[in-house]
């Protein structure tokens, strides 16, 4: 099993499920226009859905990386790790937006902008 295609998969996930957050409960949802429904919103919601956006921006940049650190056959346990490490940043990111805990997500977001970054080094040779 490739540990960092699931992380992918995951990373790819991950901006659904904080849609689903921004959306639980459905207060006056309006699904003919979900996007100004949702840009009315505070709180929980418009946090998850701020996470929302960040995960969808995060993910070209560190799928990219994995798919270059697989091509250029780098060591899997070192794109398993950088992938794992994302992933978890992603997580914490996520937990710690919808938790309005704007300085600890910021340190998991360089977190994870670091171990994507540790993709491309490891595509590069480094």
């Amino acid at each position: 099993m490739n540990i960092a295609f699931l992380c992918v998969l995951v990373a790819g996930v991950l901006p659904v499920v904080c849609a689903g957050i921004a959306k639980w409960g459905f207060h006056g949802f309006d699904n003919h226009n979900p996007r100004e429904w949702l840009a009315r919103q505070t709180g929980f919601r418009a946090r998850a859905n701020a996470a929302q956006s960040n995960s969808f921006e995060a993910f070209p940049f560190f799928a990219i990386g994995v798919l270059l650190a697989t091509l250029a056959q780098a060591d899997t346990q070192r794109i398993d790790l950088y992938a794992l490490v994302f992933i978890l940043s992603r997580v914490g990111f996520v937990g710690a937006y919808l938790a309005d805990r704007a300085s600890l997500r910021s340190a998991f977001w360089v977190l994870g902008f670091i171990s994507a970054v540790g993709l491309y080094a490891c595509a590069l040779g480094f």
